[in-house]
């Protein structure tokens, strides 16, 4: 296991959303100011591209340039997880081999899980490329994903696989299962379920993969790990009404960020690609006004 591996940073690790420019095009400048903002917030890794970087809408050759831009501005200083998520086994197999060539320090995927020998044979085909360490998304927007005691045998039978991130309903309940079934040893992320960020805190969760106001977040963990639990709840209850309006679809919360990313001077524009939610009048309005809400906080977190 590399030095680097998450595993031995707990943190915020950021997942990057693509930004494009006027004309649709990878917007790479940007895209590396957001990586050197984020880095100098004190995050402990990124994860490009997955769902928040709208990665269904990437080419092939869009994945692997912006793979290289990360990694090229990060150097080495904290572990970058490629995105190695694609709708069948043989491209995510390829998708893993051209990720792990480029230098990623780690892997991430999304396996759909029909049954247990399916998902096993799977986990496995991905592992067999050697990654530096796999992480599993364990995506299910409205059931509890991976069977816990699957989970378990899988991170002592495959090697690679070290690292859980948990996508789903009543996410503490699994946060506790897998920790107790893996003895603490397999390294639990919470992805989208950053909404109970505290509690997962007090349940032991190792990382948080949000995708911007890094200096909240990383703020709100110092905090915990400093043993100033209150403190910590009291920042992250400032926090929620972003997260309860950003949160009500992933479609929302990619134009939310990016809306905010751009006026932050990050991104050249706030475009996403379609298909995509609408995001009307009414959204901007209201977005416009947490953003306002979310940089006074960001600036009172960077001046501390």
């Amino acid at each position: 296991m590399p030095e680097k591996s998450l595993l031995h940073m707990p943190g915020i690790v950021t997942v990057l959303n693509t930004p494009f420019t006027a004309d649709d095009a990878l917007d790479i400048d940007g895209l590396k100011k957001n990586v050197a903002y984020a880095l100098d917030t004190g995050v402990a890794g990124f994860l490009v591209p997955a769902m928040a970087a709208e990665v269904g809408k990437l080419s092939p050759a869009e994945r692997e340039t912006m793979v290289l831009a990360v990694l090229e501005r990060v150097g080495g200083r904290v572990p970058v997880i490629g995105g190695a998520s694609a709708p069948t086994t043989e491209a995510r197999i390829e998708t893993t081999k051209r990720l792990v060539a480029l230098g990623c320090d780690g892997i991430l995927v999304s396996i759909p899980f029909e049954n247990e020998l399916q998902y096993a044979r799977d986990v496995e085909a991905v592992a067999a490329q050697r990654p530096p360490f796999l992480m599993l998304q364990d995506w299910d927007a409205t059931g509890v994903g991976v069977p816990v005691p699957l989970v378990a045998r899988l991170f002592d039978d495959v090697e690679a696989f070290r690292c859980l991130k948990v996508e789903v309903v009543n996410a503490g309940v699994k946060y506790s299962a897998v920790l107790e079934a893996t003895g603490g040893r397999l390294h639990v992320s919470g992805g989208w379920a950053v909404m109970q960020m505290i509690e997962a805190l007090d349940r032991g969760v190792h990382a948080f993969m949000p995708t911007g106001m890094h200096e909240v977040y990383t703020r709100i963990f110092a905090l915990y790990q400093a043993g100033q639990r209150d403190n910590a709840r009291a920042l992250f209850d400032r926090l929620l009404p972003v997260l309860a309006f950003s949160n009500q679809h992933l479609d929302v919360s990619i134009h939310f960020f990016k809306r905010l990313l751009h006026r932050q001077g990050m991104y050249a524009t706030d475009r996403v690609r379609p298909p995509i939610l609408p995001f009307d009048a009414h959204h901007m309005r209201v977005a416009d006004e947490l953003i306002d809400h979310a940089l006074r906080l960001m600036r009172e977190c960077a001046n501390r």
